[in-house]
């Protein structure tokens, strides 16, 4: 098992000796696994909902609430907050018809994890 990085209220863990379910993240106080193509895929919608986040940026007054939503099968991301602060919200729809599920990033591990 391999500690990708762990701070006080969150852990994401990889280890590919489990099979399917490699990935592990967890946040307070529940945890999910996800397949090596789930998170891969999480991956690269966190950093296009990053450079939605970076183009408006500098346009955004301090106290200025935002919303992004953005959606790629499996995942819908929706980014909630302020210009320095924000959460994030996730919901999975497997295409397999396996397992879906929803997971909450609150402020501040939103941006750690995120990062």
């Amino acid at each position: 098992m391999i500690l990708v990085k762990e701070q006080k209220r969150w852990r994401l863990l990889r280890d590919f000796k489990k099979g399917k379910y490699c990935f592990l993240i967890r946040v307070d106080n529940w945890s999910i696994e996800l397949q090596k193509k789930e998170f891969q895929s999480l991956y690269i919608l966190l950093l296009r909902i990053n450079e939605q986040l970076l183009g408006i940026k500098d346009e955004l007054l301090e106290e200025e609430s935002i919303s992004l939503e953005l959606e790629q099968l499996p995942w819908y991301i929706e980014l909630k907050g302020m210009k320095n602060e924000w959460s994030l919200r996730f919901v999975f729809e497997s295409q397999d018809q396996t397992r879906s599920f929803e997971m909450y990033w609150p402020i501040p591990i939103a941006q750690n994890l995120f990062y």
